[in-house]
C-alpha cells in the first residue's frame, strides 16, 4: 500500500465531461459489434455468446437520477452491514486472508484513493463515480478482494430507464466483469440493477 492518491485528483475529475467523452469513444469502437447480430464462430460444443445490442443511447444520456432518502428504506450503514454479512456467508475462503482497515476518510467513497488501491482501474475516475453513487444511491464500499470491489446500495434504481443510465456508468468504469465477462448483453445487465442492493466490480 502506497502513500495514497491525493483527493485533489478525484476532485479534478469533471465526471459528466469525462463520461460523455468516454462513451463517444466506447460507442465508436463497439458499434460494429452492436449492429451485427451474427454470432461469432466458436468451436463445436461451445455455446455462442449472446448478441449484445449495446446501450440504448446514441449520445451520452447524463447521469442516472438518484433515489430519494426515505424512512422506509435501509440506511447506507444498514445496507453495508447486510452486504458484509452476505460476504461472510458466501466467501468464507476469501475472508481468511482479509483484514479490517480503518481509513481516515470523511466519506467511504474516498477509501480506495486514500489506501492507494492497486488495480487496473482508472482510480481517480472510479473514486469520482463512487462519490457520485454515494450521493445518488447511498452506495458504500464494503470490501476489496484483490482487484474486486464490493459496494452496498441503500437506494437502488427503481425503473428500467434509470437502470439503463446507471448500467452505462458501470460500463464506463472500465470494470472487466461488466457486460463483457461473463458476456451479458447490456439490456440484461441493466435489468439486474433494478432493486439490486449490491454491486461488484473487478479488473484484470
Amino acid at each position: 500500500m502506497g502513500s495514497g492518491l491525493s483527493l485533489d485528483h478525484v476532485e479534478a475529475v469533471r465526471l459528466e465531461e469525462v463520461l460523455a467523452a468516454d462513451f463517444a469513444e466506447y460507442r465508436r469502437k463497439r458499434l460494429p459489434l452492436w449492429s451485427n447480430p451474427t454470432p461469432v464462430p466458436v468451436p463445436e460444443g461451445i455455446a455462442p455468446w449472446p448478441h449484445d445490442p449495446g446501450p440504448p443511447f446514441a449520445q451520452w444520456p447524463g447521469l442516472a437520477a438518484g433515489m430519494p432518502v426515505t424512512s422506509a428504506g435501509p440506511t447506507p450503514e444498514e445496507a453495508a452491514s447486510g452486504l458484509l454479512a452476505e460476504l461472510i456467508q458466501t466467501r468464507p475462503y476469501g475472508l481468511d486472508f482479509c483484514r479490517l482497515l480503518l481509513v481516515p476518510a470523511q466519506r467511504g467513497s474516498d477509501a480506495l484513493a486514500l489506501i492507494d488501491w492497486s488495480a487496473e482501474a482508472p482510480l481517480p475516475l472510479l473514486c469520482a463515480l463512487l462519490r457520485s453513487w454515494e450521493d445518488r444511491f447511498g452506495a458504500q464500499v464494503v470490501a476489496v478482494f484483490g482487484s474486486e470491489v464490493y459496494v452496498s446500495v441503500a437506494r437502488p434504481p427503481a425503473d428500467t430507464e434509470q437502470a439503463d443510465q446507471l448500467a452505462l456508468e458501470h460500463v464506463l468504469s472500465t470494470a472487466d466483469n461488466i457486460v463483457n465477462d461473463p458476456p451479458t448483453p447490456f439490456p440484461a445487465y441493466a435489468r439486474q440493477l433494478v432493486g439490486r442492493t449490491s454491486w461488484s466490480f473487478w479488473w484484470d
